[in-house]
């Protein structure tokens, strides 16, 4: 019989063997707070239009360049339980507005960074947290007050260009203008006058070669693929779309044809062709002359369609069978293959501005840059449709946190009780958000922050970061355009806020043994290994 090994008393005691806890302020909380802002400083150096950009390489081998903090983090994934819990936040934030993920994590990483000092200080969690409920609850009311204009006509391409222009900057700093014209084009043909926009109907569609400058926008669908037959273009196109493939049915039932002869063995075959001309010239006589479908096409499909003067374009994608009647048809004014660098594409094309689709085709040298181009088009698509939400916008560039901060102090200090250290430090982690965009673009944060406050003191509440300026240089952001809209502010405190509650409520932290067995170790093969079969380390090394 085994000896039987008496467990240490105390908590341990009653969970499985493997299990971990770490519980109290050193263990849970501070190791929580370490993650969380360890996760903030990763991602705090990519903030801004000068943040630098990260490389990710994920679980696929598959290469990110980006400084897109949610793509970042989805790619990263992240394990610890605390720094998930402000992923989430940042999720949360990607759904909610489409952008200010970044935000959110600097600053959430902020507030716990004040909160551990509120913590050695002496102050209690309880204390800490009550006093930034209370912050934030005064933040949301004083942030109406930021607001320094709105948007008047979101129909008008110049205004929504400038609007977008501050989202796109931050991803692609150089081309902002070039894009965020882009994209406003874009939103505005697709913007009906009720008023509800859809982001999924702005399209992208990378073709590799050229240059950004080389990107354009069309009203209409473009596809990676070839026309199948010889109708290459068709002007007033009527489209039939089906999800099958284009070719003729196998019978249900298996079924044995005795042939005697050869003219039995023409006549079989020759109903087949019949019934598929039978078919095609159905679809012809509907009105359709562009078929598009969803799975392969057959050789003697083609060989017909081509003879009706059909064009045949195979997509990837599930719609509906049989011949269509008039009203299910589709309408475009023009189809037509065309040649975009070395790449054929067919452009469903509307020459009329009130089209439901529009698609933004992209240029670039690298797979990764149109990647990066794709996710500064995703923000500046989700800024239009917050700012169909709400017109209101906010100065940019620190100058909002910076107002926000100095508004929070004074309130701060109006208050009784041990909470206002709290709130005065959650004032203090607005100061990360205009140090991080000082710091990135090389400019001592310190400096910055005095002369914010100091033109802030004086009632100058638009003045923010001048990123063009040499050194800690302000500028108002109104006259400069860097505008936010209020919503991604407003969504990004909350958020941001609730997250580090959240990390600081946790005061124990217990982990179940894993399940599953003993992970074998992985094989590492030799680093100048070509294929999966050779064999690592067997290689002639001297002569």
């Amino acid at each position: 019989m085994a000896l039987h090994v008496p467990k240490a008393p105390g908590f341990a005691q009653m969970l499985k063997d493997g299990a971990k806890h770490y519980s109290g302020l050193e263990e849970a909380v501070f190791r929580n707070i370490r993650a969380c802002k360890e996760l903030s400083q990763t991602t705090r150096t990519a903030y801004g239009p000068n943040g630098m950009n990260k490389m990710v390489i994920n679980h696929l081998e598959k290469l990110f360049v980006t400084n897109d903090a949610a793509t970042i983090l989805r790619e990263l994934e992240v394990q610890h339980p605390a720094a998930k819990m402000i992923v989430m936040a940042s999720h949360m934030q990607e759904q909610e507005v489409g952008d200010g993920t970044n935000f959110v994590l600097v600053f959430a990483g902020a507030l716990l960074e004040v909160a551990e000092e509120l913590l050695r200080m002496g102050l209690s969690v309880s204390e800490v947290i009550e006093g930034y409920e209370k912050a934030c609850k005064k933040t949301l009311e004083i942030l109406p007050d930021c607001v320094c204009s709105s948007a008047k006509n979101l129909h008008d391409v110049d205004e929504a260009t400038s609007l977008i222009r501050t989202a796109v900057m931050s991803k692609q700093y150089g081309n902002e203008d070039f894009l965020s014209n882009l994209i406003a084009q874009a939103c505005v043909s697709i913007f009906p006058e009720s008023g509800n926009f859809n982001v999924d109907n702005v399209r992208v569609c990378k073709i590799l070669g050229c240059g950004v400058t080389a990107s354009s926008v069309l009203h209409g669908m473009v596809f990676k693929k070839e026309a199948e037959g010889d109708v290459t273009s068709v002007k007033d196109a009527k489209i039939a779309v089906f999800s099958c493939p284009f070719d003729c049915m196998v019978t249900e039932t298996k079924g044995t044809v005795l042939i005697n002869n050869a003219q039995e063995l023409m006549d079989f075959s020759k109903g087949e062709e019949g019934l598929m001309e039978a078919q095609i010239k159905a679809i012809q006589e509907a009105g359709a002359n562009v078929v598009v479908t969803g799975g392969k096409v057959a050789d003697m499909a083609l060989h017909y369609a081509n003879k009706y003067k059909l064009m045949v374009v195979s997509v990837t994608c599930k719609v509906s069978g049989t011949a269509p009647t008039p009203e299910e048809m589709g309408h475009c004014d023009s189809v037509y293959l065309t040649e975009v660098g070395d790449t054929q594409v067919v452009v469903f094309k509307h020459e009329k501005e009130d089209g439901a689709i529009s698609t933004v085709v992209i240029r670039g040298s690298t797979d990764n840059l149109m990647d990066d181009i794709e996710r500064a088009v995703d923000d500046g698509v989700n800024t239009f449709k917050v700012l169909v939400r709400d017109k209101r916008l906010i100065p940019g560039a620190g100058a909002t946190e910076i107002e926000l901060a100095k508004q929070i102090t004074s309130y701060g200090e109006s208050c009784p009780g041990l909470e206002q250290y709290a709130i005065k430090k959650f004032a203090e982690a607005f100061e990360a958000l205009p140090r991080a965009l000082a710091e990135n673009s090389g400019v001592k944060g310190s400096e910055l922050i005095s002369k914010l406050y100091a033109s802030h003191h004086e009632g100058n509440k638009n003045m923010g970061f001048d990123i063009e300026g040499e050194g800690p240089a302000v500028k108002d952001m109104l006259e400069g355009g860097i505008l936010e809209p209020y919503l991604v502010k407003h969504w990004g405190i909350k958020l941001a806020t609730n997250a580090a509650i959240t990390v600081l409520r946790v005061d124990q932290i217990i982990m179940a043994k894993a399940a599953g067995g003993p992970k074998a170790p992985k094989q590492r093969g030799h680093w100048d290994k070509d294929g999966w079969d050779e064999e690592p380390d067997h290689f002639e090394t001297h002569h």
